[in-house]
């Protein structure tokens, strides 16, 4: 398994970063759209949706959403104001979040069987999502169109590494379960060794000097993504044992579906973007 997780990454980091650097912002706004369409086709399975005309048909509206807040035709001050709106909400989204994952699974009596709120679950975890993407990658395109993707890049790295230092941590002297009614493969040391590893970092990364930003922002920001990314990865973990599933879908080899990939980024993303860009 950790072999087909390392050939599959090995494939599409490289994409990752060929669509970051080098995708027009228009392009990558679509990329991005497409990338969440295959996720809501993926969120179907905890709606309950089994025939694929419903699946279709909530994945379009998604689709519409999405590239409604990007061509809205309205003032750019405007839509930046909705943009800034939405990012800042999410924070209340992924606090709401942490209260039903550390109560789970008494939580899952409010929204389990309810489709409309875990439609709004989706909304509130990809619509934000999709903005804050757009908004890093925004970031100085007129002048540098690659500054938005260093520091979308970032974020991503700051995942991949928390991502990393908890699975071997984890292998290695994880003892002690994390949240064992969510996700019980994770542990408290995994989780100890990913954000550890995720502050080395970001500590780095400030010395470079890229990042005009103050070290108390920047580090609270960083700090902050990094802990809501682990968040982002229980909470999907918790609508999977919900919905009796163990991958969100079978795409990636090694690595399950679109959302068992982006899951900790749907809120990380948001979160920096939010704290870095709006909040400080």
């Amino acid at each position: 398994m950790l072999i087909q997780r390392i050939l599959t990454a090995i494939v599409l980091i490289p994409l990752v970063i060929i669509a970051l650097f080098f995708a027009p912002l228009s392009i990558f706004s679509y990329l991005i759209i497409a990338v969440c369409a295959l996720a809501t086709w993926e969120w179907s399975h905890f709606l309950g949706m089994v025939e694929k005309t419903q699946k279709a048909i909530f994945m379009v509206l998604i689709i519409s959403l999405l590239a409604l807040l990007y061509l809205i035709p309205i003032d750019l001050s405007l839509k930046g104001k909705l943009y800034t709106y939405i990012i800042c909400l999410s924070i209340v989204w992924w606090l709401i979040a942490l209260l039903l994952v550390i109560s789970y699974p008494q939580s899952a009596k409010y929204w389990s069987k309810s489709i409309l709120i875990k439609l709004l679950f989706a909304l509130f975890t990809l619509i934000p999502f999709y903005i804050s993407m757009l908004e890093l990658r925004s970031i100085n395109y007129d002048i540098d169109r690659y500054t938005g993707a260093v520091w979308l890049l970032y974020v991503f790295v700051l995942v991949w590494a928390t991502d990393t230092g908890a699975y071997f941590a984890g292998r290695a002297i994880g003892k002690h379960k994390l949240a064992v009614k969510v996700s019980p493969g994770k542990t408290i040391e995994g989780f100890i060794g990913g954000v550890s590893l995720a502050i080395l970092v970001c500590l780095l990364v400030y010395l470079t000097g890229y990042f005009a930003i103050s070290f108390i922002n920047f580090l609270i920001s960083s700090l902050l993504a990094i802990l809501v990314s682990v968040l982002g990865d229980l909470t999907e973990s918790m609508f999977k044992r919900e919905a009796g599933i163990k991958d969100s879908g079978n795409l990636i080899p090694g690595h399950g579906g679109i959302l068992d990939r982006i899951d900790s980024l749907t809120a990380a993303v948001p979160v920096f973007t939010a704290l870095s860009l709006h909040l400080f």
